[in-house]
Formats: structure tokens, C-alpha cells, sequence
């Protein structure tokens, strides 16, 4: 455990590469080894909240050569530089469903990993993945890295992909108003995701291109390079069809709820047609004409005309309805 300047505290861990051994160090360590070891892997923890005035992580292990002032700042967007043979990096990572930030500093002699909080820490995973693979030099451990980044947003696009398709599919089944309700929330998590990668694959990809057409650049760094391109692509085009899949399901629960409506609007119909002639019988019966008051006087006559009129005219509507598309298109429905 170091300190900085006004109490604000930083854990440093280091990996051994390639065996991928774990141990925590002091920030003194830390800057000892960065200056005597060929290779070295830090993982940086820093608090959640920033002091207010912490010094620059790159200062406190005795880094700040380098022109990278965002480093290691809570505020820093998405990013990658090159500065000769040193790379800086802010990457974003998914973890329990939101995207933090973290930030990387390579060059030919260390990789140091710096995040805030435990909650963004991609020291484990990268370990994991330099005790199966063995990089042999930062290069190619950064890459890991920076694949493992990409693969947090690939496993969120694909869980909440097949969230989506499990609420299609009970929609159809049952259709309840939580559903809409989910639906915008994975569509909210699916902007995200969008907004989060898609400027950071941009960025990098300018600076990986200009780093490629250089005639210096190593073709093991360039087979690196594209792969990690392609799986950027790839990755962006998993989200773009979670996107995708919620516009889809968004038009479904939409059809279903106007297949109801129109359910709601035929039976309307079926009832005004019903009363239509009623309501006019009703009306002309009720007028004081000189022939219905004066001819009108039986009680024959008023079965005949006022009584039976009326069911006259509700047999001939419901045998109209009957043979109409109406009635059969609300029997289809239920």
C-alpha cells in the first residue's frame, strides 16, 4: 500500500510474465522494479473518488517522462496515443451492467494497468490469460488485454441479446406491461454499449493504421494489430444486432398491441351495428306524427310495429354480421 499527496491511496500489484504469479507491492517497490526489470505487468487499484490533489499515477511510479497528462484521471474519455515507443490507452470495459473506464501505458519494458475501484479491475482476467497464452514481450501482453476489454462487451451484447429474444417469445405467449418496460431498458444498455466502443474502436483503429503503414512496425505487431481490429468489428457488429433485436421486439409488442385494439374496434362495430337500427326505430316511435298517434291505437299494432320491428332488425344485423368478414376475422382473433 503507497500514498500520495493528501492521504489519497493507490494499491499496486505486479504479475509475473509469463507465469502469471500475483503479489502486492509498495508504490517504492513498484518504482525500484519499473527501473531495473526487462519486463514488468502492474495492476494499479485507485480510490473510487479522486482527492483534491492527488499526484499523477505516472509520477508516483516514477514515470512522468511521458506527455500523457489524462493519465489516470476519472474524467479521461476513451483514447489512444502513441508516443514514440510508449502507448497510452483509456479502454472501456463492461462489468455489472455499466461500462467503467481503464487505463493502460505500454511500452518495451512494462504494461501498467490502472483502474478505480474493484469493480473495473481487468488484473485477474489478464493474468488468466497470460498464464494460457505467455506473451513474450508488453506488446502482446497489452493485446490481451485489450482483447479481454473487448470480450466484457461481447458477453454483455450476447446476454442481453438473448434476454430480448426470451421476452419476444413470452410476448407472444402473454403479453404484460413489464415487458415494454424491459425491452426499453435493454435498449437503453444496448446504446450504451454503442456510444462506449464505438469511438474507442474508431480512435484506435486511426492510430493502429498510422502505426502499420510505418516500414518499422514489426509483422508479429501488425498480425496483433489486425486481430484485434477484426475482433473490434466483430464485437461492434454483435451490438448493432442487439440494437437490432430490440427495434425488432419494440415492432412486435406494437403489432400485438394494435392486433388488440382492432380486436377492441370489431366488437365496437358489431355493437353499433346491433343498436344502429334500434336507436332509429326508438327515435321514429317516439316522434308525434298524426299517423302514429291517431292510426297507432292497438295493442296488436304496437307488437307489430314497435316490438317487432326491432327484433326484426336485430336478427337481419346479426345475420349480416354473420356472413360478414367482421364477425369472422373476431372469430379468428379469439
Amino acid at each position: 500500500m503507497g500514498h500520495g499527496t493528501g492521504g489519497d491511496a493507490m494499491i499496486v500489484t505486479v504479475v509475473a510474465v509469463p507465469d502469471g504469479d500475483t503479489a502486492r507491492i509498495s508504490v517504492a517497490e513498484a518504482r525500484h522494479r519499473l527501473a531495473t526489470e526487462p519486463f514488468l505487468l502492474l495492476g494499479v487499484e485507485l480510490p473510487e473518488e479522486e482527492g483534491s490533489a492527488p499526484d499523477p499515477v505516472l509520477r508516483r511510479l516514477g514515470l512522468d517522462d511521458t506527455d500523457l497528462e489524462w493519465f489516470g484521471r476519472q474524467d479521461a474519455s476513451p483514447r489512444a496515443e502513441f508516443l514514440g515507443d510508449t502507448a497510452g490507452f483509456v479502454v472501456p470495459v463492461v462489468h455489472e451492467g455499466g461500462v467503467a473506464y481503464v487505463h493502460a501505458l505500454a511500452s518495451e519494458r512494462h504494461l501498467v494497468i490502472v483502474h478505480r475501484g474493484r469493480r473495473a479491475g481487468l488484473e485477474r482476467a489478464v493474468t488468466a490469460q497470460v498464464r494460457r497464452e505467455r506473451p513474450h514481450d508488453a506488446v502482446a501482453t497489452l493485446f490481451l488485454m485489450l482483447q479481454e476489454a473487448l470480450t466484457t462487451f461481447r458477453r454483455a451484447a450476447v446476454h442481453a441479446l438473448l434476454q430480448v429474444e426470451e421476452l419476444e417469445d413470452d410476448m407472444f405467449e402473454a403479453r404484460r406491461p413489464g415487458q415494454v418496460y424491459r425491452l426499453s431498458q435493454l435498449r437503453r444498455h444496448s446504446a450504451v454499449l454503442h456510444h462506449a466502443l464505438l469511438p474507442y474502436l474508431q480512435g484506435i483503429d486511426e492510430v493502429i493504421t498510422r502505426r502499420m503503414m510505418s516500414r518499422d512496425f514489426p509483422v508479429e505487431r501488425q498480425r496483433l494489430a489486425q486481430e484485434f481490429q477484426r475482433a473490434g468489428r466483430l464485437v461492434l457488429a454483435d451490438i448493432e444486432s442487439l440494437q437490432d433485436a430490440t427495434r425488432r421486439a419494440f415492432a412486435s409488442y406494437g403489432s400485438l398491441v394494435a392486433g388488440e385494439q382492432n380486436g377492441v374496434i370489431n366488437r365496437l362495430a358489431i355493437v353499433s351495428v346491433i343498436f344502429l337500427p334500434l336507436s332509429f326505430l326508438t327515435g321514429f316511435f317516439g316522434m308525434n306524427f298524426e299517423f302514429l298517434t291517431n292510426r297507432l291505437e292497438t295493442r296488436d299494432e304496437f307488437w307489430l310495429l314497435a316490438v317487432g320491428l326491432q327484433l326484426l332488425a336485430v336478427v337481419g344485423s346479426l345475420f349480416l354480421l354473420h356472413r360478414s368478414r367482421i364477425w369472422r376475422r373476431l372469430r379468428d382473433d379469439d
